[in-house]
C-alpha cells in the first residue's frame, strides 16, 4: 500500500511538472510570435519609408507648386522613422498614411503625372505595401490577443506571473482625429 501511494505521488508530481513545462513553452511560443509579428510590421514600414522619397521626387517634377504637401509627407516620414515605442510609432505611421493620401489626392489634378509609368509603379508598390502593413497589423493584434488571453486566464496566469510574462499592447489608431477621412482642399490661398 505504501509503495502504491509513493508511486502515485511521483505520478502526480510528474504530471504537474509536465503541465508547467507545457504552459511555459506555450507562453514562450506565443511571446515569440508576438515579437515576430511586430518585426513583420517593422519590415513593411521600412519598405514604405524607402518608397516615399522616390515617390516624392517623381511627383515633384510635375507639381512643383505643391510644396506644402511635399513638406508634410517628408515631416511625417521623419516622425515615423524617429518614433519610439509602439504607441508613438502607431501614431506617427497613421499620420504618414494620412499625408500620403493627401499626396495622391493632389496628384489627381495632374493627368500627365497619373499617366507616368514611374509614378504608377511607385503608387502600385506603395498600395501593395499599405495592404501588407494592414495584414501585418492584423496578424500582430491577433498574436497580442492570444498572448494577453494566456497571460490573463486561469490557471495560465499563475505561471505567466511567476515567469514574468506580460500583456502586450495592441497596434491601434492613436486618436479619434486619425479615424476621420483626410480632407483635401485645392483653394489657391493655401498654396
Amino acid at each position: 500500500m505504501q509503495f502504491l501511494s509513493f508511486n502515485l505521488l511521483w505520478i502526480v508530481l510528474l504530471l504537474v511538472v509536465a503541465w508547467v513545462v507545457l504552459i511555459y513553452n506555450s507562453l514562450v511560443r506565443t511571446r515569440n510570435r508576438v515579437r515576430e509579428s511586430w518585426s513583420d510590421i517593422d519590415v513593411q514600414l521600412k519598405r514604405r519609408h524607402d518608397l516615399i522619397p522616390n515617390l516624392v521626387e517623381t511627383v515633384k517634377g510635375y507639381m512643383g507648386h505643391e510644396q506644402k504637401v511635399f513638406q508634410e509627407v517628408t515631416e511625417a516620414r521623419a516622425r515615423a522613422l524617429g518614433a519610439k515605442g509602439k504607441e508613438d510609432l502607431a501614431g506617427a505611421e497613421n499620420d504618414l498614411s494620412n499625408t500620403l493620401k493627401t499626396l495622391f489626392a493632389v496628384a489627381e489634378n495632374y493627368p500627365e503625372l497619373k499617366a507616368n509609368a514611374n509614378f504608377l509603379e511607385l503608387q502600385r508598390e506603395l498600395s501593395d505595401t499599405e495592404n501588407k502593413i494592414q495584414a501585418a497589423r492584423r496578424f500582430y493584434n491577433s498574436m497580442v490577443l492570444e498572448m494577453n488571453t494566456k497571460v490573463q486566464v486561469f490557471p495560465t496566469n499563475i505561471l505567466a506571473s511567476m515567469f514574468r510574462f506580460k500583456a502586450e499592447e495592441f497596434f491601434k489608431v492613436a486618436g479619434e482625429e486619425e479615424r476621420e477621412p483626410v480632407e483635401v482642399s485645392f483653394n489657391k490661398e493655401e498654396k
